[in-house]
């Protein structure tokens, strides 16, 4: 047989599933060492993108609105997010990072050694390939 064999679609699901887990718990490990949950840790991340009203981080990080109350709530006390009105509708609170909660999503991710280490071992061009991959398949997909 000529040519390059493909790789189905049930193969790389099952090379995310891999990869996912392996990031999973070396973001939550990078977490809990900043006293934070992986909930909190990924509202951190959701927020570095930008501010985001409590349903739209409640739609993105796919949890009930009372939970993700009491999730702002203890970022907002640590001084690590904080609530704003929005400037389209002042009903809405929006939450943003702080200076100490951008330092702190940072320094989990300078602890995420195993993820670094298994992304430094791709070459600059293959970093720029992954990236528009990734992109391609999930960052440019619209919201839900």
């Amino acid at each position: 047989m000529t040519g390059t064999a493909r790789t189905d679609t049930a193969h790389l699901m099952e090379l995310f599933s891999v990869t996912l887990a392996s990031y999973y718990g070396d973001f939550t490990v990078a977490a809990a060492s900043e006293n934070l949950t992986p909930s909190q840790g990924k509202t951190l991340t959701v927020l570095r993108r930008g501010a985001a009203s409590m349903s739209a981080l409640a739609t993105t990080l796919t949890c009930d609105a009372s939970n993700m109350t009491g999730i702002v709530d203890r970022l907002e006390k640590r001084g690590l997010v904080r609530r704003e009105p929005s400037p389209s509708d002042r009903r809405v609170k929006n939450v943003a990072l702080t200076e100490d909660g951008e330092r702190v999503i940072d320094t989990i991710r300078g602890k995420m050694h195993h993820t670094v280490a298994g992304l430094e071992q791709l070459s600059p061009q293959e970093r720029d390939t992954l990236s528009a991959l990734l992109e391609r398949v999930f960052a440019t997909r619209p919201a839900v």
